[in-house]
């Protein structure tokens, strides 16, 4: 069984006093490989100075909460060449649950038009200080196209050793523009730490009114030096955010580094993709195959068997029952919530 992920770490004392830092981080995870030594950020409150007094943290929303026992999946399906098949029907798959299937389907679209929140979180540490300008643009491009006017709604995100928020949620293209516009590279890297925050104090804490799909879009190098959080603790809060994770490299190396294979990790845990450009040209295409994605996506709502409200994490499989050779991407799981 699973820790409420409202419990916190001990604090731990902050390399740069006085600065705002990311929330405290969850309890371990059952699938943490990495040291759980690290100790804990305070969330940084939104729009302020960096030498104001960070607020308490609302451990409230860490557990994904629900009156009604439905699970909501967005899923991909490509053929063995990586082509989207959009065309599909409820009775094309299998959905197992923890290992069960589902008590009852309770909807399921194809091509789905379900409204967006999405976070973009940019690296601007020091390492990426040579290309970031063409980063910015990409992603502005990216934005531009994607986020629908009183639909969509998405927030900016740079990060170098703490997050900083230069623009909130929003369906104005122009305002995310601006905020991308405004980040400057310099410092060390904190990934970990600007993901777990991107997911705890903003996707969890915006309203959902209606069916959404949230998405977060990394861009970095990989290369965390800074964090107080693991890379399975982010792993972990975005998937109690119920957020998929597209991930872009910029290195540009296409090497596979270290950096590169942690971007994949992140990506595959969350049922996303991870990009690694060889030029930084390919950076752009990266956000037009992210772009087209997300145009091509089915969603699934059922009710799980035999469920319990005992913060379990409980694993996702769906499976292509008609057809052969198809790929179906999706998360690989999430949390039951707590009484």
């Amino acid at each position: 069984m699973q820790p409420d992920a409202s419990q916190q770490k001990p604090g731990g004392t902050d390399a740069a006093a006085g600065s705002a830092k990311t929330g405290a981080a969850p309890a371990a995870s059952a699938q943490t490989s990495e040291s759980q030594n690290a100790a804990p950020k305070n969330s940084p409150e939104q729009g302020s100075s960096p030498q104001a007094e960070a607020p308490p943290p609302d451990d409230s929303i860490a557990t994904i909460r629900k009156t009604v026992n439905e699970v909501h999946v967005v899923f991909t399906v490509t053929d063995k060449h990586g082509h989207y098949i959009k065309d599909l029907k409820k009775n094309d798959f299998k959905i197992v649950d923890d290992n069960k299937p589902p008590e009852e389907i309770r909807s399921f679209r194809s091509e789905t038009d379900l409204p967006l929140q999405v976070g973009l979180l940019i690296d601007a540490s020091n390492s990426v200080r040579d290309r970031f300008k063409f980063e910015q643009e990409a992603a502005i491009e990216f934005l531009s196209q994607t986020i629908r006017r009183k639909y969509d709604e998405a927030f900016v995100v740079g990060f170098d050793v703490t997050p900083e928020v230069t623009q909130d949620f929003t369906d104005s293209t122009e305002k995310l523009s601006i905020g991308i516009r405004s980040l400057r590279p310099g410092g060390g890297t904190a990934m970990y730490d600007a993901l777990y925050f991107a997911c705890r104090d903003k996707l969890l804490k915006q309203p959902q009114t209606v069916a959404t799909r949230r998405a977060i879009i990394l861009l970095s190098d990989g290369d965390d030096n800074q964090s107080h959080v693991t890379r399975e603790e982010s792993i972990e809060m975005a998937q109690r955010a119920e957020a998929v994770v597209y991930t872009i490299s910029t290195n540009l190396t296409g090497s596979g580094s270290h950096g590169d294979k942690i971007m994949e990790r992140i990506a595959e845990a969350t049922g996303g993709r991870s990009y690694v450009p060889f030029q930084i040209t390919e950076v752009a295409n990266a956000f037009a195959a992210i772009q087209e994605e997300l145009r091509s996506q089915y969603a699934i709502a059922y009710k799980p068997a035999d469920f319990r409200s005992d913060g379990h994490y409980r694993t996702i499989e769906i499976l292509a029952q008609n057809q052969k050779g198809l790929r179906i991407r999706s998360r690989h799981g999430y949390y039951a919530p707590n009484q």
